[in-house]
């Protein structure tokens, strides 16, 4: 029985309590519950979401079995749809930060950012894997949500995680990883990098391999990614100045070997698979020559690598 199951037998058995079951329920087992409601309240981590399409489905799990406990008083010929709330759509974009797509969920639900804030530390109640380590970024997969107006924020971000999961299940992230050389982990923040520096996702193989390959370089090599740099000093844009390059932050790939800390933004699946399964090829070096035009060139030299920044500076007219 796979979980969307357990969840339909679950609410169906709550649309005949009383009242509706408080919040922390479903942010906690109880020993004395029944194994099968436990799992399967505790791995969809207090929210429900419903696949239709490519759009998912959030609506918290009271709202859910008051609208079960109407429909059992009303006449059989009305529908589920004919008694919700107006739900509100949602599309949460690939590469996103996490405090910019908590932004964009508090403009679009009215709730206030902190709100989000406080439920994006609770990483056990969203239902992230293990190896996120608690931390959201990385994990609040994008795409497109139709949201009741009594999904909590705790609900719509764990719905978010949720989606991530599937995906990573989809793409074998975990094994995938492994057969790379790298935790899942690593991966997702390779992906993270990828869909920051890509202008064209028809490259993103290309600047994953170009990653891989620093890190595998012997004598090691420093990744030198502007994202990284820009992301651990809260700044937009993914160009950093030589003020920025001077940063004592651990997201200085310039100054550090190896990745960043953790992802930098949002990966979508484009991103993820790129991180799995990079091009093959010698690249050491890319450089975005025209970026209003998504123009992206790869270069195995230094000096092949410095005339490609030459081309750039020209493009953007300086010297």
């Amino acid at each position: 029985m796979n979980i969307e199951d357990l969840l339909r037998e679950t609410l169906s058995d709550m649309a005949h309590e009383e009242q509706p079951p408080p919040p922390g329920r479903f942010f906690q087992v109880n020993r004395g519950r029944s194994r099968r409601r436990g799992l399967a309240l505790a791995t969809a981590a207090a929210v429900a979401v419903m696949a239709v399409g490519s759009t998912l489905v959030v609506q918290g799990l009271s709202s859910q079995v008051a609208v079960s406990k109407d429909l059992a008083t009303r006449g059989s010929g009305e529908t589920l749809a004919e008694t919700e709330q107006v739900r509100t759509t949602l599309t949460v974009r690939e590469g996103l930060r996490l405090l910019q797509t908590l932004e964009q969920l508090s403009t679009a639900t009215g709730r206030p950012r902190a709100e989000f804030e406080r439920a994006a530390g609770n990483g056990k109640a969203l239902g992230l894997p293990a190896y996120a380590r608690g931390a959201l970024e990385g994990f609040a997969f994008p795409g497109t949500y139709e949201v009741s107006p009594t999904s909590s924020p705790g609900e719509l971000l764990a719905a978010m995680v949720t989606r991530f999961n599937r995906a990573a299940e989809a793409s074998d992230l975990v094994d995938g990883a492994g057969r790379v050389g790298r935790t899942p982990l690593e991966i997702l923040t390779i992906a993270s990098i990828v869909q920051a520096e890509a202008t064209d996702r028809r490259d993103m193989p290309k600047i994953a391999r170009v990653i891989h390959n620093r890190l595998n370089h012997k004598p090691e090599m420093r990744l030198s990614m502007d994202s990284t740099i820009m992301y651990g000093l809260n700044k937009s844009g993914v160009t950093a100045s030589d003020e920025d390059l001077g940063s004592r932050s651990p997201y200085n790939t310039y100054a550090r070997l190896g990745l960043p800390p953790g992802p930098i933004c949002n990966p979508g699946p484009d991103a993820i698979e790129a991180a799995l399964k990079p091009a093959t090829g010698p690249w050491l070096y890319f450089v975005t020559t025209d970026r209003e035009k998504g123009v992206t060139k790869f270069a195995t030299s230094e000096s092949e690598f410095f005339e490609l920044v030459e081309e750039f500076k020209r493009n953007r007219g300086t010297d």
